[in-house]
Order: structure tokens, then C-alpha cells, then sequence
């Protein structure tokens, strides 16, 4: 039986309907996100596309780009390293931010508002700051709902040890640093000797880390 080559099917582009478009790119911008297009055709049709740092997934908005209603866009995940990290730096660039919060087991309760289906909310990041576990939200000037989610710790199968990556120096410094309070806790139980082969166990720290494989002790 033969078997058929899988073809790769990479999402990049997320359409957000805005109700106007000068308005939008300037909040866009003012993320500090990439302006990689503004293309237009006379007064019947424009698009603004814009990459968040370190995305491999780009948004574009514009002008007879959608006929979704403006602000219906809602629960556009952010993955970040370090939550209280990004949620600082909208507060910097006059972005109004929610409080960082964190869910309760399985427990709903009201609507699914900052959408994340509903669940009970407790303000602050998650226990032990788990990965998956702390949000934070905004609306950009139409109402679409942006959410951050905070991830360090990838669950198993989700990113192949071979394909990690890094994609910004802020990233990898967090990694490192994650890394380096890891190696603390190993020369305490090796009874506080100097390790010399610190840089293998920080790398394979951070590799297993990224793709939820076991860490090293």
C-alpha cells in the first residue's frame, strides 16, 4: 500500500475586521508590531498586514477585506515567554492591559469573556507560574480580543527536540535564565560542586523544556 506524502499546511495570515483602517494601523503599530504591507486599489479596497514579534502568523485588516462585523474577532492567543514581561511592555507603549489571571481546575462560571471558554477566573499568574496556566487581555479600538498566554514548558509532541527555536533574544534570555535557576537546584542536590559541564545541561535543559520532554535533574 502506498503511502501519500503529507503536504504542509502552515497558517499565516489571521483577518481581523476593523471599522477603520488608519485608526487600526496605528494601534498596530503602536504594539511594536512589523508594518509588512499597505496595499491599496483606488477608494474600493485596502490591506494592512502586521506581524507580531517573533510570529510566524501575520494579521491582516483593511478596507472590503471581510464581511465579518468590526470588534468580532475575538480569543487571538499571543504566546509569551514571560507574561508579566509583554503585559509591561503594552502598559509602556499607553496600551490598556487586564490584570494577569490564572483559571481554577475545571470550574466555569459566566460568559466566555476575555474568551477562555467560560472558565473561573483567579487574578494573578498560575501557582508556580505553570505553563499554559497565566492570561492577560486586550481589545485593540474596534473591541477584537487579543489574549496573552503564558508558555515555557511545550506539553509532549508539541514542538519536535530537533526543531527548537528560539525567535528573539528575549526569548532565549528567559529560557536561559529558567535554565540557569534549574542548574542551581542540580549543584545543590550534587552538593554545591561546580558543574564544568554547565553549557550541555543548560542546553538540553532548554531543548527538552521547548519540547516537553522530560527535564534533566
Amino acid at each position: 500500500m502506498s503511502t501519500q506524502a503529507r503536504s504542509d499546511m502552515k497558517l499565516e495570515v489571521v483577518v481581523i475586521p476593523v471599522s477603520d483602517v488608519d485608526r487600526a494601523k496605528s494601534f498596530y503599530g503602536g504594539l511594536g508590531w512589523r508594518l509588512d504591507a499597505d496595499f491599496a486599489a483606488g477608494d474600493e479596497w485596502r490591506v494592512i498586514q502586521f506581524t507580531p514579534p517573533g510570529s510566524e502568523c501575520s494579521v491582516i485588516f483593511g478596507k472590503n477585506v471581510t464581511a465579518a462585523a468590526p470588534g468580532s474577532a475575538q480569543g487571538l492567543y499571543l504566546i509569551v515567554s514571560d507574561i508579566e514581561a509583554a503585559r509591561n511592555d503594552l502598559l509602556g507603549r499607553g496600551v490598556k492591559v487586564g490584570e494577569i489571571f490564572h483559571g481554577v481546575g475545571d470550574r466555569h462560571s459566566g460568559t466566555d469573556e476575555p474568551f477562555l471558554s467560560g472558565s473561573h477566573r483567579v487574578s494573578g499568574p498560575a501557582p508556580n507560574r505553570g505553563s499554559y496556566g497565566s492570561y492577560a487581555s486586550f481589545n485593540d479600538p474596534d473591541g477584537n480580543g487579543w489574549l496573552f498566554q503564558e508558555i515555557t514548558t511545550r506539553l509532549p509532541g508539541r514542538v519536535e527536540a530537533g526543531d527548537t527555536v528560539f525567535k528573539s533574544s528575549t526569548e532565549l534570555a528567559a529560557a536561559l535564565t529558567r535554565a540557569a535557576i534549574a542548574h542551581g537546584e542540580h549543584e545543590k542536590q550534587t552538593g554545591g560542586k561546580h558543574d564544568d559541564n554547565w553549557p550541555q545541561w543548560y542546553a538540553e535543559y532548554m531543548v527538552a523544556e521547548q519540547a516537553g520532554a522530560p527535564l534533566p535533574a
